[in-house]
């Protein structure tokens, strides 16, 4: 699957992009609201400003993905791979990201402040409070 069977989908609203391969797609200010990105290898993606609101991002490469500004809300970002990721101002109000991988990325000014990152990968995490580093 790739960006032209994206295009031809989104063109008709359907949002099952379950696998896709997006790497390096720019998608900025997309609303992508309610879609089903799990397993998409979105890694490089310009995703700032896109709507991702109950989005399933289960299991998607975003490796360093701009999400700037992204709302994700209520998004499932578990197991998701976000490493080296720039969520710079994203929305996570009720975000799930249990397992998700958030090494090297960074959630400076993220919303909520007071993120449940229990289960997830945080290893030299830029967060709201500073650095997170486990061994």
């Amino acid at each position: 699957m790739d960006i032209k069977e994206f295009l031809q989908r989104y063109a008709v609203n359907n949002y099952n992009f379950k696998n896709f391969d997006l790497a390096g797609a720019r998608l900025s200010y997309t609303n992508l609201a309610g879609a089903d990105l799990s397993g998409a290898n979105l890694s490089n993606a310009r995703l700032n400003g896109a709507n991702l609101q109950r989005a399933n991002l289960r299991g998607a490469d975003l490796r360093g993905a701009d999400l700037c500004d992204a709302n994700l809300s209520e998004s499932n970002l578990a197991d998701a791979n976000l490493k080296g990721s720039i969520l710079l101002r994203a929305n996570l109000i009720n975000a799930k990201l249990s397992g998700a991988n958030l090494q090297w990325a960074s959630l400076t000014n993220v919303t909520p402040i007071d993120l449940d990152l229990s289960e997830a990968i945080v290893k030299r995490t830029v967060i709201p409070r500073g650095y997170v580093s486990y061994p």
